[in-house]
């Protein structure tokens, strides 16, 4: 079985009776073109689009190199919807959703853009320029909501993206084009730090965990940001593992958002009927893996499936390092009580990302796969590997001789859910 790690790929052969199962979404291929899956969602926007005007300024949002969504696809159709509606190029604008994300390259906006680079505007969101934000109001729990003056400025705001399980959001894409995809810095933390529960020592709310919006404190407060710019659609792609286009939600920004939600929950939560002693994840290959933030999905959906004290074999180059400049600088912290303090008295999102992934190495044994300095992985509380076969006669010195194994060859995609 090959597994992807960045661009290329390890081979992984296991004993048959070791293995438990091979997780992974159960969806066939996608039974219509891209572009025609695209068309089909634009049509039920057909009506709101007849409703904007020459002149208009337009802004699309869309998501960062980080998060393959099809842009190149979609974007390309919604222009062209515009322009039969009379909107000129010259008043689109393409914002890039960084959120506290680094800046793009000229060739990651040809990435994004497609055939549009050249054509369209487009701009990288930048969460601390002041000059760029807008205070638009305060959510019910006292977030001060500052998100780029572009979109407040607009005469319409588009938010494009793709739905994807997200371990604290519950869901990626709608909402999150705003908060914190176009929001300030303080912002972004304001709204993350919902997901650990009031009062000191208390940890994580258990409502703010993947696959789950109801009562989600960090979705409640993203809706809430998103309510106050009051977008005029959404569209939102859902990809298969291979990141082909497999349907898309476009319309009204919490409807349509919820619907793919639905969609997406219904073809890639995998039932277990038991925890496994191993389990080897891949992330999905770049850019799946293009850093330690971004592949801590597979890691946080992939333990789902291990037993406690289990070991996880992750396959994550991490061409780009750990993803933010702060992100390694908290693992300073090794006991998860003072690191839980600082987060609570100097929050940072990398902080809570860095948290939780402490927490998985020390309740599991982690073997990392990856392209970072083995003495850095260590402080981080996880085992270094430079292959996949150094790394599996590793867990074969710390497994029981009668062990059993899950392999996720998808982990940033596909969510394990035991059975109850």
């Amino acid at each position: 079985m090959d597994l992807h790690y960045g661009d290329t790929s390890f081979t992984l052969t296991l004993p048959p009776e070791r293995l438990l199962g091979v997780i992974r979404p159960e969806i066939g291929a996608p039974v219509d073109r891209p572009e025609t899956i695209i068309a089909a969602a634009l049509d039920r926007c057909a009506e709101t689009i007849g409703t904007f005007r020459p002149g208009e300024r337009v802004i699309i949002v869309t998501s960062d190199i980080t998060r393959y969504t099809g842009s190149e696809v979609y974007l390309p159709i919604l222009v062209e919807r515009l322009a039969a509606a009379g909107i000129r190029e010259r008043d689109m604008e393409i914002l890039v959703a960084l959120g506290i994300h680094r800046k793009q390259t000229e060739h990651e906006h040809q990435k994004i853009a497609g055939p549009l680079h050249g054509r369209i505007r487009i701009v990288d969101h930048d969460c601390d320029d002041p000059g760029e934000l807008a205070f638009i109001g305060r959510t019910a729990n006292g977030i001060d909501v500052t998100v780029n003056r572009r979109v407040m400025e607009a005469d319409r705001v588009i938010l494009t993206g793709t739905i994807g399980f997200h371990y604290f959001a519950g869901f990626g894409g709608g909402r999150k084009s705003i908060l914190p995809g176009v929001a300030s810095r303080a912002t972004c933390m304001a709204s993350h730090f919902a997901v650990l529960n009031p009062g000191e020592g208390t940890g994580k709310n258990p409502l703010a965990t993947t696959g789950n919006l109801e009562g989600n404190p960090v979705h409640g407060a993203m809706v809430e940001a998103c309510a106050m710019v009051k977008p005029d659609f959404i569209l939102n792609t859902v990809l298969s593992p291979d990141k082909r286009i497999m349907a898309a939600f476009a319309g009204p920004w919490r409807e349509a958002h919820e619907e793919g939600c639905r969609y997406y929950a219904e073809r890639f939560a995998w039932p277990l009927r038991e925890k496994a002693d191993l389990v080897v994840v891949s992330c999905g290959g770049f850019p799946k893996d293009i850093n330690v933030i971004q592949s801590h999905k597979a890691m946080e959906y992939g333990s789902q499936a291990l037993k406690e004290g289990g070991v996880m074999v992750l396959l994550a180059q991490c061409r780009d390092g750990y993803g933010n400049a702060t992100f390694f600088d908290w693992f300073r912290f090794r006991d998860l009580g003072a690191f839980e303090a600082r987060l609570r008295s100097h929050y940072e999102i990398n902080g809570q990302t860095a948290y939780s992934l402490l927490q998985k190495a020390q309740k599991f044994r982690v073997i990392l796969v990856s392209d970072l300095p083995p003495e850095e992985i260590r402080t981080m509380g996880m085992v270094p590997a430079k292959s996949l076969d150094e790394a599996m006669a590793t867990a074969a010195e710390l497994l029981p001789t009668d062990y059993t194994a899950y392999v996720i060859p998808e982990g940033g995609t596909v969510l394990p859910v035991m059975n109850n």
